[in-house]
């Protein structure tokens, strides 16, 4: 079935020869080089659509000026995309109780571990819990009970919530929701979002009989269906992109993941801790029609990877394809991961400093990974094995895939080219000291980042790609997107911290997105680009997500990066490619 175009462009062209009309046009498009008249599409309370004219670009053409209108038509009106004609995926938010996406149907898989309490003592301080194979209270000692929370950062739907359990005991709310009926092994709770986190207090379980299983479902799910793991609302809102990298949802850094049968399964109380099981993320991606990414934990024994893709082959649509990269970063020093690896490379005598070691020992390692894959699916036609590294610095990249002749065992070269404004306590380059950007308005902010931080992100495009070329590599992105935020101490300037989040909130900020994902069409050659990330609050760490809660349905990032994938889909005869 044909899928209606997002973006539905009324071309009113004519020739402009008048030189006085010419400077009248050029003064009005200002600094911008090129684009179009953009008349925002804005539904009014009715239904209707009303133009709300927002930015004038300009579209030259080589034989002379032209004028050239478009209506741009609210995301949200158009149907999804074709998967495999995206060339756009998405890197899921992590699980956790302050996560805002909410993706699964029962809440109680995003909520914290158990937390021991003991009356009069400090909040957390009760005696270590007794919890089964599953992470489920076995016990409870006198004066003692278990708690979790969730939903501590919001964006959770008012109303009710089905509760069910198995094994006898008493369960307490607080906080955010009240019990609203109980009986033995089922309940409904009343919640009110607005009122904090919500509290699950176990005061009492039989040891006999412990409770157990534990469920919560959203207002929007199907307790009937148990396999239906997902919300609705958030399967709707990936579909038509190409890829769904795990990264998150696998805990991959610092992941302490070695034998798979300490492996996250649809059995354990939480996801939160080890991650989300790979028959569930399977299951997500036969649902979008998209394509998966997994990133095998650095320390993860070989049967652990055999087994696991032993369990995509079976369980993935025939028509995906698997991205398969061995951790995350291991080229950066703040994870742990390129500690392990830093180590490892020096014991087996790859070279005597940690970052080269970590180079060439990720190199070894992830072609010991892809060779498991390939052993696993019978051959390379599903997969696309990944080499990833920092797409500031094209010698990490060389000493990778020189190393023992890596690069003939890798399909892909992964960067991350965000465009960055990291602001520090003290100047550095072109970014001035926090103290003197906090003084800044929102819109000086997003000018310097169109003045420097664009360029810089594309040039390591360019770079990049001149490696991946001369190699025989695709060019793909693993992570991407902005990255505008405090270090070194500067994430606590509570002043600074407002105004980057600000500035990602601004529509101005769209239209850098368009801006750069054009960029990678570009300069980078428009393969796979998984945006970072989905959807997160903001906080003084970032403002990683498209999307600041489950709750919202638009705003300026995300709805540039729909408008983008809508409007530079694959041609039809780029779907032959093997890969998207």
């Amino acid at each position: 079935m044909l899928c209606q175009p997002q973006c539905c462009f009324v071309w009113c062209c004519r020739p402009v020869d008048n030189p006085t009309q010419r400077g009248a046009y050029r003064r009005l498009l200002g600094a911008k080089r090129h684009g179009m008249a953009r008349h925002h599409a804005k539904r009014d309370q009715q239904g209707s659509f009303s133009l709300v004219c927002r930015k004038l670009d300009s579209l030259v053409a080589l034989a002379g000026f032209w004028v050239v209108f478009s209506v741009w038509v609210n995301p949200g009106a158009a149907a999804s995309p074709r998967p495999e004609r995206s060339r756009l995926g998405i890197n899921l938010a992590g699980i956790a109780d302050w996560g805002t996406e909410h993706p699964f149907a029962d809440a109680f898989k995003t909520s914290r571990p158990w937390i021991s309490q003991r009356i009069g003592a400090a909040w957390g301080q009760g005696p270590t819990l007794e919890l089964d194979d599953h992470g489920w209270v076995r016990r409870l000692e006198p004066d003692c009970w278990a708690e979790t929370l969730l939903f501590t950062a919001g964006h959770a739907p008012a109303g009710k919530y089905l509760g069910r359990y198995e094994g006898e005991g008493t369960l307490v709310v607080r906080g955010s929701g009240y019990m609203h009926r109980a009986e033995p092994g089922r309940f409904i709770l009343e919640l009110d979002p607005s009122a904090g986190p919500l509290f699950l207090q176990l005061q009492a379980t039989q040891s006999g009989r412990p409770l157990r299983n534990l469920q919560l479902f959203m207002p929007d799910a199907d307790p009937r269906n148990e396999r239906a793991w997902f919300r609705p609302g958030f399967l709707n809102r990936w579909r038509g992109f190409n890829t769904i990298r795990f990264m998150d949802w696998m805990e991959t850094n610092h992941s302490e993941q070695r034998a798979w049968d300490n492996r996250p399964t649809v059995r354990h109380a939480t996801w939160s801790q080890r991650g989300v099981p790979v028959e569930v993320m399977v299951d997500l991606c036969n649902q979008l029609g998209a394509h998966a990414w997994f990133c095998m934990p650095h320390q993860a024994q070989d049967d652990y990877i055999r087994q696991f893709a032993r369990l995509v082959r079976q369980r993935l649509r025939k028509d995906l394809i698997v991205y398969v990269e061995y951790s995350n970063e291991l080229w950066n020093p703040i994870f742990s991961q390129h500690r392990y690896a830093a180590a490892e490379g020096r014991r087996l005598g790859f070279a005597e400093t940690d970052w080269e070691a970590a180079w060439r020992y990720t190199a070894w390692r992830s072609r010991q990974i892809h060779q498991i894959w390939e052993e696993v699916f019978g051959n390379r036609h599903r997969l696309v094995r990944v080499i990833a590294t920092q797409a500031a610095n094209p010698h990490v990249s060389e000493q990778m895939l020189t190393f023992r002749d890596s690069a003939q065992h890798f399909d892909a070269l992964a960067i991350a080219p965000y465009f960055s404004l990291n602001v520090a306590p003290s100047a550095s380059g072109h970014v001035p000291a926090a103290d003197e950007i906090a003084n800044w308005s929102v819109e000086r902010v997003l000018d310097h980042v169109r003045q420097h931080s664009l360029p810089e992100a594309i040039e390591q495009m360019r770079a990049q790609r001149v490696v991946a070329e001369r190699h025989g590599l695709r060019l793909i992105a693993y992570e991407a997107g902005q990255h505008l935020v405090g270090i070194q101490g500067a994430e606590n300037h509570e002043t600074l911290t407002r105004l980057l989040i600000a500035a990602n909130r601004h529509p101005i900020m769209g239209e850098l997105y368009q801006v750069y994902l054009n960029a990678w069409l570009q300069v980078a050659g428009g393969d796979l680009c998984c945006l970072f990330s989905s959807v997160t609050a903001p906080s003084k760490w970032g403002s990683w997500g498209l999307l600041e809660g489950a709750t919202q349905t638009s705003s300026p990032k995300y709805d540039a990066v729909l408008a983008w994938n809508h409007a530079n889909l694959r041609p039809v005869s780029d779907r032959a490619r093997r890969g998207p």
